[in-house]
């Protein structure tokens, strides 16, 4: 019985997951398709967009109809707000396990032959349509995802699993949402090494704020500094391994246990209760 219990947990964590990543990135994908086709010069996609994701959010934290789920809804998202210190650690935690996973992720990418993520061309548009869909395009991701996999999800298996299994489930979860990137272990390896740093973050914080804000930078670090490049990586094994290789390498090296050590220190209580907390609003 408690085995059934279990895979219908799981079961049910990924569709709610795949459902509430599906809806917002849809809207998003045909939101944006729509502007630049019909009028490129004014970005309203992302006011659009920014709309949309206040909708479902309200949805998701309790608001609206059916009011017998409110609490549900409210519980499974987990938007409380968070004191300054531990939000203080997770970033902090956040940006040295940016650091080394983007460095990991360069590593794997001269260590082993992999596509480069395809990323859609936008410098013949205006630049505010560009810098409106990279800002944009940099929020939708870490509230969909973060609602979907470290709030939705990771709420509905902590009920059956203990947290640490919990995090690994939600964050296979969140690898396998990133197939439409391939199947590369290279990839997959990295986006399940992400989902475990968001998981951690969100777990110690007991919301996903602090999640949320690192996700953002996560997804900027990427899109910006290194996506942009794979395409022109050069494995080792046809040149042997560069300055630049050992510079990843120590990256991934230094900033993991830096990271690690961020997350023990959220794992401790610092301020007493009452003690100020971030303004933060928890949704509905």
């Amino acid at each position: 019985m408690i085995i059934l219990q279990r895979v219908v947990s799981v079961v049910w964590a990924a569709v709610l997951a795949l459902v509430i990543l599906n809806v917002g990135q849809r809207c998003w994908g045909a939101l944006l398709f729509t502007n630049l086709r019909v009028s490129p010069t004014i970005p309203w996609s992302a006011a659009a967009m920014a709309v949309v994701l206040w909708v479902m959010w309200q949805y998701l934290g309790g608001r609206w109809w059916p009011g017998r789920t409110a609490e549900a809804r409210r519980s499974n998202l987990r938007a409380s707000s968070v004191s300054s210190g531990t939000f203080a650690w997770a970033l902090a935690a956040g940006i040295f396990s940016i650091a080394a996973l983007s460095g990991l992720w360069i590593v794997l990418f001269q260590v082993s032959r992999t596509p480069a993520n395809a990323l859609a061309d936008v410098s013949h548009y205006p630049l505010p349509t560009i810098i409106a869909t990279l800002l944009m395009a940099s929020l939708v991701s870490p509230f969909t995802e973060e609602a979907a996999f470290r709030g939705y999800a990771m709420s509905i298996l902590a009920r059956h699993f203990r947290a640490p299994t919990a995090i690994l489930i939600s964050s296979v979860m969140f690898a396998a949402a990133h197939l439409n990137w391939g199947f590369y272990w290279t990839k997959l390896s990295v986006y399940f090494l992400v989902g475990v740093a968001l998981a951690v973050i969100a777990h110690l914080a007991n919301s996903i704020w602090p999640s949320i804000a690192v996700h953002v930078m996560a997804d900027l670090t990427f899109f910006v500094l290194v996506w942009p490049h794979d395409a022109t990586r050069r494995l080792v094994t046809q040149g042997g391994a560069d300055t630049w290789f050992w510079i990843h390498v120590a990256q991934v090296a230094v900033c993991a246990p830096l990271a690690v050590w961020c997350f023990r220190q959220m794992s401790r209580p610092t301020e007493a209760p009452g003690s100020r907390t971030m303004p933060v609003p928890a949704a509905g």
